[in-house]
């Protein structure tokens, strides 16, 4: 166990904190909780790569710890009425879109690798950004309309435009295997 997946595991039980700050309306808590682990993904991955102690493990872990932090941030905002709902659905639905489709390439015998789109990568920045400012805004007590509602836009638009993209690339992928067999 390597000091980065020590740290990404550090992160991941952040998690279920961050819920409970947000739960428990301690927006100031759960800003900062959300700002240290903002940090410790940036440090892992700059001691992993700087040290070479990058590992299978750590690029597992990683992206897991991402995931699991923003879906369960974007969740509970939702559930407390901060985000829109339709927002929560369409942000959750595309993860899942994109792990039932690895998993339907592998049952079905074409298993794909799947690498992040440049709009993906927007599209969680995008999801990072919102997050921060809706937090943050609560957090220090501002009201931030205007620019949360343009948040909320382009976070909708880039996870379509995502789940356009990795639709796309999933269906080239099973028709080019369908096609070699």
């Amino acid at each position: 166990m390597s000091l980065p997946n020590l740290i990404t595991l550090a992160r991941i039980v952040l998690v279920p904190v961050v819920v409970w700050a947000i739960l428990a309306n301690q927006m100031g808590l759960a800003f900062a909780l959300f700002l240290a682990a903002g940090v410790s993904d940036g440090v892992d991955g700059f001691i992993a790569k700087r040290f070479g102690m990058t590992t299978v493990l750590g690029a597992y872990l990683d992206p897991l710890a991402d995931k699991a932090l923003l879906v369960s941030i974007y969740v509970t905002l939702g559930i407390n009425s901060v985000l829109p709902l339709w927002l929560v659905l369409l942000v959750v639905s595309r993860d899942i879109m994109i792990v039932g489709g690895v998993l339907l390439s592998w049952l079905m015998g074409h298993p794909m690798k799947v690498k992040p789109l440049i709009v993906s990568k927007l599209n969680t920045l995008a999801q990072i950004v919102l997050a921060s400012v809706v937090l943050g805004a609560l957090g220090l007590g501002l009201s931030l309309p205007r620019v949360t509602f343009a948040l909320v836009m382009l976070v909708a638009l880039t996870t379509v435009l995502s789940i356009a993209a990795y639709v796309s690339q999933w269906l080239r992928h099973m028709n080019a295997a369908a096609a070699g067999q």
